[in-house]
């Protein structure tokens, strides 16, 4: 398989390099990492300014492969992430861009693309996180409405949301997978409750949703009623495949940092050490190599990642502990400074073997799904 760039991939991805040096130097200062609607009008300023500039719909216009150059660049040039759109750009924008009728789309991806709007997902509860479709939050008809009362729980951003992907139980008496619908609800809506939760890292991106008969328009509805598992599986399948793209990235960089940061306190020395840095380099090199067969794959299938997606969920979320975990060896006893680089970074990392479907779950799918074994009973 040929993974250079095309000749076309290679003049969007010089144009865009031009581009980001000349925006880049015009950026306001980054908010307070606990300021969320500071951050939120900061992240949604970069969304802006890449949709004026014609780069916003790469997201969904464009091929996965022009999708991944993007990523890539605009990383490497330090460029800021998603932010607080994390969801509407790569989870609920792609999903409704490939399950979401003519309407749906005029509605809600524009809004997305123009730094407008931000949606939270609203999947796992208390009683059903790795197993999803568990989920009890109730969902009836009342005429163009769906009538929904339940809990939410890791809903991102929800304190600054608009919108919210939200997975409601709609039909009790059939296979639970097969009683689920996919909605996209107002956070404005009267019934929503927010209340943050701190994370180990002392951060608040994270919130409980409590929904008291909250009433969401049918219109709202993304695919058919009871269908909502299948539209998940497209959503968690651009949630493994892609949204972490350029957070590779990013681990290939702080990988490098680290080593010109054991040069310098004489860590270096330490051969054990030194192994393990160079251990790390050729795992996450494959692990882009990886990433790129993904994006191939997910382009010869029409633009929606596959199972392999859950192969890079898996060593990515692993592969990203080990890295924090060699950084604090690096820092020494500057390892247990919260002011030091990449010691927030690695109380982070630790819910990554959690978020977006629990190591556990990832190996399920691998075996199941990809390697033909039984299911477990």
């Amino acid at each position: 398989m040929d993974l250079s760039d095309s000749p076309r991939d290679a003049e969007f991805r010089a144009r865009l390099k031009e581009w980001l040096a000349k925006a880049l130097p015009t950026l306001p200062p980054k908010p307070p990492p606990d300021d969320w609607p500071a951050r939120r009008a900061h992240d949604l300023g970069w969304q802006r300014m890449l949709y004026d500039a014609g780069y916003a719909q790469v997201h969904w216009d464009a091929s996965p492969t022009v999708r991944l150059i993007f990523l890539e660049e605009t990383e490497r040039a330090g460029a800021p992430y998603v932010g607080a759109n994390f969801v509407g750009l790569l989870h609920a924008g792609p999903t409704i861009a490939a399950e979401g009728t003519p309407e749906q789309r005029a509605r809600w991806l524009p809004p997305i693309l123009r730094g407008e709007e931000v949606w939270c997902q609203g999947f796992s509860e208390p009683g059903a996180g790795s197993d999803l479709a568990a989920l009890r939050t109730r969902a009836w008809r009342d005429g163009d409405h769906y009538v929904v009362s339940g809990s939410k729980i890791w809903t991102s951003h929800a304190e600054v949301a608009d919108w919210c992907e939200l997975l409601v139980r709609t039909d009790a008496r059939v296979p639970r997978h097969r009683g689920i619908t996919w909605l996209a609800m107002p956070m404005d809506a009267p019934g929503v409750t927010v209340r943050p939760l701190r994370t180990l890292a002392g951060s608040a991106e994270f919130a409980e949703v409590f929904l008291d008969e909250v009433r969401v328009p049918v219109a709202n509805r993304v695919g058919e009623e009871n269908d909502g598992w299948r539209v998940t599986m497209v959503t968690l399948s651009f949630e493994r495949g892609t949204a972490f793209v350029g957070e590779v990235v990013a681990c290939r960089r702080v990988l490098a940092e680290l080593a010109r940061e054991a040069r310098g306190n004489g860590r270096w020395d330490d051969p054990v050490l030194r192994r393990r840095l160079a251990r790390l380099n050729a795992e996450f090199r494959a692990l882009w190599r990886l990433t790129q067969w993904n994006v191939s794959e997910a382009e010869a299938s029409g633009g929606v990642p596959g199972v392999g997606g859950s192969v890079f969920k898996l060593r990515y979320s692993h592969l990203r502990q080990e890295l924090y975990d060699t950084a604090a060896d690096v820092l020494g006893d500057g390892a247990l400074d919260l002011d030091r680089p990449w010691v927030l970074d690695r109380l982070s990392s630790l819910s990554y073997t959690i978020a977006a479907g629990t190591s556990q779950i990832q190996r399920n799918i691998v075996g199941e799904r990809i390697l033909g074994l039984p299911k477990g009973r």
